[in-house]
C-alpha cells in the first residue's frame, strides 16, 4: 500500500471512529407523557407518585429519559376538553388519565396518540370495543365490580344496625357516579334500605344536599365517586361531621379528610399498574391489543376518631376486615 493510499485509508477509518463516537454520545430519546387529571395537584399527588414510582422501577426515570406534563382541572370539570386538547398539541407520546371524566375528555381529543386509563365500565363508556380487545387507543384498568355498591351498604348496615334510609349523593353529570348510583339499587332493596337521591352537579349545590339528607330524616350518606366529589372530600367530611351523618365513601382518601368509612378499589396500586402499560406502550405496543386489566386490590378503611364523635361502636367483625383503622 503507497503513502497515498495509506493516508486515504487513515482518514476513512478516522471518520468511521468519529461517527461511531458521535452515535455513542447521541442522547437518549426523551419520551413524552402526558398526565390529565380532574382534580388538584395535591389529591391526585399520591396517585402520581405511586405512578412515577413504578416508572422509574421500568426504567423510565423522569427528567431522564421520560418527561411528564401533568394538566390539572382542580375540579372544573368543563376545564378537561381544553387540558386535553393542549397535551395533543404538545404531541405526547401517551396520555395517562384519573377517572372517567378525564378519561372521557382524552378520547373526544384525539383517537390515534394512546390513553392509559383506571376507570369502572369502559366498554359501557364506549371507550373501548371489549374488555379483551380494546380496538382503539385507549386501554388500562377497570375499576367497576358489581359487588362494590352493595358491599358498603353492607358495611353502613353494619356500623349502623338500625339503619333504614340512606341519602346517596351522585352526579347525573358524570357517567361512573350515573353507573354507581344505578348500581346501588337491587343491593339497596336486598337489603331492605330506603334510598334517597341527592344530584349534585357542582361544589356549590353540597350544602344544599346534606341539608336535604337531614330534612329526609336519613340515618347516613353514601357518596358515589365523581369529580365534584373527589375534589370536595375535606368539606363533605366536615359536612357530614358537622350535622351528625355517618358517611361512606369509595376512595380511602376520603376517611383520611375525616369520612367514617371508605370502602372501594385502590387506586394508588392502580396507578402504579398503570405504569406497566404506558411502559410497554413506550417500547412500541398498540393499546387496541393490550388487554383491559381489572382492580384486584379493595380497601376498607375506618376513621375510629369519626366513629368516637359520632358515638358509633365499631362491630368487631367489620375491624377485622378493615385493612386500615386511622385513630
Amino acid at each position: 500500500m503507497n503513502k497515498r493510499r495509506r493516508l486515504l485509508f487513515a482518514l476513512g477509518m478516522g471518520v468511521l471512529a468519529w461517527a461511531d463516537a458521535g452515535r455513542a454520545r447521541a442522547p437518549e430519546k426523551v419520551r413524552q407523557i402526558g398526565v390529565l387529571s380532574p382534580f388538584s395537584a395535591s389529591v391526585a399527588a399520591p396517585l402520581h407518585q405511586a405512578f412515577r414510582s413504578s416508572l422509574s422501577d421500568l426504567g423510565w426515570v423522569e427528567g431522564k429519559n421520560v418527561n411528564i406534563e401533568y394538566r390539572y382541572a382542580e375540579g372544573s370539570g368543563n376545564r378537561l376538553d381544553d387540558l386535553a386538547a393542549d397535551l395533543v398539541r404538545l404531541k405526547v407520546d401517551v396520555i395517562v388519565t384519573s377517572v372517567t371524566a378525564d378519561a372521557l375528555a382524552a378520547h373526544k381529543a384525539t383517537r390515534t396518540i394512546p390513553i392509559v386509563v383506571a376507570v369502572g365500565d369502559p366498554v359501557a363508556l364506549g371507550l373501548v370495543e371489549s374488555l379483551a380487545r380494546p380496538g382503539g387507543n385507549v386501554t388500562g384498568l377497570s375499576t367497576m365490580s358489581v359487588e362494590t355498591a352493595g358491599k358498603r351498604l353492607e358495611l353502613l348496615t353494619d356500623l349502623l344496625p338500625k339503619l333504614s334510609r340512606v341519602a346517596v349523593l351522585w352526579d347525573p353529570q358524570s357517567p361512573i357516579s350515573t353507573l354507581a348510583w344505578k348500581e346501588t339499587q337491587l343491593p339497596a332493596r336486598r337489603l331492605g334500605v330506603q334510598l334517597h337521591s341527592l344530584e349534585v352537579r357542582s361544589s356549590d349545590e353540597l350544602d344544599q344536599a346534606v341539608e336535604s339528607a337531614i330534612r329526609s330524616r336519613a340515618d347516613a350518606i353514601d357518596v358515589m365517586p365523581g369529580p365534584v366529589f373527589t375534589s370536595n372530600l375535606k368539606r363533605i367530611a366536615d359536612l357530614a361531621a358537622k350535622n351528625r351523618l355517618p358517611s361512606i365513601f369509595p376512595f380511602p382518601a376520603y376517611a383520611d379528610a375525616g369520612g367514617l368509612a371508605t370502602f372501594g378499589p385502590d387506586r394508588v396500586d392502580l396507578f402504579r399498574r398503570a405504569a406497566t402499560f404506558v411502559d410497554r406502550i413506550l417500547k412500541g405496543a398498540k393499546p387496541r391489543d393490550l388487554p383491559i386489566d381489572r382492580a384486584i386490590r379493595f380497601e376498607l378503611v375506618i376513621n375510629m376518631k369519626t366513629a368516637k364523635a359520632l358515638d358509633i361502636t365499631i362491630p368487631e367483625s367489620v375491624l377485622v376486615r378493615a385493612d386500615r383503622l386511622i385513630k
